[in-house]
């Protein structure tokens, strides 16, 4: 049995940030690991310069080389279409019965968590962590959310606080800016090499 992680989302590119959030996510839940899963195709709207879901892939890949405890999975990018939380973790668990997990989500999303797909059978089949940076209110919002789905387990996670946002790397490699020290040097290379969100 293993206690994992799930941590989804556009990753368009992934930076520190992410990184740091699924490393405190995974220490303060004493998680074993935690995979970062690159949607898509987003449900409401459409990703800016987005280089496609593969390339996405990859640079979570390059993100994580080296971890011990951050890995990868391409569940949603493989299966293609709208990414779903709920669906995701249906086949996680269809294929890995005795994981159990917990799905990481940020506080900027949690509030229209009751808005979900089908988030009480979500709420059966993981733990949900509410991840915000210091000087938020994670553990009330994570309450409120138990407190609608009787029975859930809900649990809040602290980050220390890192302004940096996929939009702000997005912007300064437009700008012909470096990034270093705001994504992994693989990640910086990877976009480099490849052009993108030039």
């Amino acid at each position: 049995m293993s206690s994992v992680g799930l941590f989804g989302g556009s990753f368009n590119p992934p930076h520190l940030g992410h990184l740091i959030c699924a490393q405190e996510a995974a220490e303060q839940l004493q998680l074993e690991s935690v995979f970062l899963v690159p949607l898509h195709t987003p449900t409401q709207r459409e990703l800016e310069a987005d280089p496609g879901p593969k390339s996405r892939l990859a640079l979570c890949e390059a993100a994580v080389e080296g971890s011990q405890r951050l890995a990868v999975s391409a569940i949603e990018v493989e299966r293609g279409g709208i990414s779903y939380s709920i669906e995701t973790l249906r086949s996680w668990r269809e294929a890995n019965p005795d994981d159990e997990l917990t799905l990481i989500i940020g506080q900027d999303v949690a509030a229209d968590f009751p808005s979900w797909r089908e988030p009480a059978e979500l709420l059966e089949l993981a733990r949900l962590a509410v991840v915000s940076r210091e000087g938020e209110s994670e553990l009330l919002l994570a309450e409120e959310l138990s407190a609608g789905f009787p029975g859930s387990d809900v649990v809040g996670v602290t980050m220390t606080r890192i302004d940096i946002s996929s939009s702000l790397v997005r912007e300064r490699v437009g700008a012909g800016h470096s990034i270093e020290y705001l994504v992994p040097a693989p990640v910086a290379d990877l976009i480099e090499e490849a052009g993108w969100y030039r």
